[in-house]
């Protein structure tokens, strides 16, 4: 369980910094990219169901937390495998 629970981690972080990057590439237009903002449509299934509460605040803070939403499901899912780790039996 506790590998499972940290390669699952593993995969979701490593999915969260390529969204990332294609995110900032794309906002910033790093490497001769034209600027996009759909750059940021990778964060979307990350950061799911924050995302949604996005519209609550500033429009000039949008991506900002656009970009941090998925680190909330990342600390969820550290928890529960903090939770749900299998204890040696002594």
């Amino acid at each position: 369980m506790r590998k499972a629970c940290r390669i699952v981690l593993m995969v979701f972080a490593a999915f969260y910094i390529f969204a990332l990057a294609i995110f900032v590439i794309g906002v910033v237009g790093l490497f001769g990219s034209p600027q996009d903002p759909l750059s940021g449509v990778y964060l979307i299934p990350l950061g799911l169901p924050w995302i949604w509460f996005i519209d609550v605040f500033d429009t000039s803070t949008w991506p900002y937390l656009a970009a941090a939403a998925p680190l909330v499901n990342l600390g969820l899912l550290a928890l529960l495998c903090r939770l749900f780790r299998v204890r040696p039996s002594s």
